[in-house]
């Protein structure tokens, strides 16, 4: 059993609902990378989605772009995020991470290099954003031999065809983006997302997360009450930053933004009584 099953199959059964926090790796500092997982873990955090710096992304909003451009500023690559998840490693052997980006950093540097490498580094499941799962089979097949788990994105624009394709391939959980647009973009629409995650579910078992639109503890309480786990990236993103420029702890405000966030899931579990 994978980290990632083994996380959702045991907040399940406890009647929780996952938290997966994004950040972009080397953000706010190269230094800062392993501390910011271990503060996210601390904060309450059951799974960490890093982000992979590129300099031409599709769908993240301008404080993700932002931090990406600082990232790589620093000379963030793909071998340092694989290099700081060995390091995380190192002391935290339970929560999953999963690698999040696009293809150009894995094509340079060889799929089945990275493939290999990320598996050894302790890499959970990998979620490359421009890989669409009709091209993307031999990709899954090396990931999954490999112990990785294959996470895709479905949008409000995805067909049931789609669909059934990303539950075929995909492993982990499912990556719904709530909102047409890029991340940080709008303000959540709670029924449709419940919409559209009812559709979702008659095409497979897997946890579903939803992102692309969570803010705050409010909308997260929300989302939850209708997928299995919430994405926030842009939010907590922005506070660091806005920490950083005010001479703050960016670590401190990341930990008290995150639990504030856990305690909403928690406060009523998908059971109907407190978690």
């Amino acid at each position: 059993m994978s980290r990632l099953t083994a996380c959702f199959s045991a907040l399940s059964e406890q009647g929780r609902k996952a938290l997966i926090p994004y950040f972009t790796a080397g953000d706010p500092s190269r230094e800062q990378t392993t501390e910011v997982m271990h503060a996210l873990v601390a904060g309450g955090a059951d799974v960490i989605e890093l982000g992979v710096p590129f300099s031409d992304p599709m769908a993240d909003g301008p404080v993700i772009q932002r931090s990406s451009e600082r990232a790589l500023a620093r000379g963030v690559s793909l071998q340092d995020c694989l290099n700081w998840v060995a390091d995380f490693r190192k002391t935290n052997t339970t929560t999953p991470v999963v690698l999040m980006g696009y293809a150009n950093p894995v094509e340079q540097y060889g799929c089945a290099d990275f493939v290999r490498t990320a598996s050894a580094c302790g890499v959970d499941g990998v979620l490359v954003v421009d890989y669409p799962p009709e091209e993307c089979e031999a990709f899954s097949l090396a990931c999954h031999q490999a112990g990785l788990d294959v996470i895709f994105l479905l949008a409000p624009t995805s067909t049931e065809t789609r669909m059934g394709q990303v539950a075929r391939l995909g492993s982990g959980y499912l990556y719904y983006v709530s909102l047409k647009g890029v991340t940080g973009a709008a303000t959540l629409d709670i029924n449709a997302v419940a919409d559209r995650v009812a559709v979702i579910r008659r095409h497979t078992a897997m946890p579903i997360g939803v992102g692309f639109g969570i803010s705050d503890a409010a909308s997260a309480k929300a989302v939850a009450q209708h997928a299995d786990a919430v994405v926030i990236g842009s939010a907590l993103i922005k506070r660091m930053e806005e920490s950083v420029a005010r001479g703050g702890d960016p670590l401190a405000d990341l930990q008290a933004f995150m639990s504030g966030i856990r305690q909403a899931l928690d406060s009523e579990s998908i059971l109907g009584h407190p978690a």
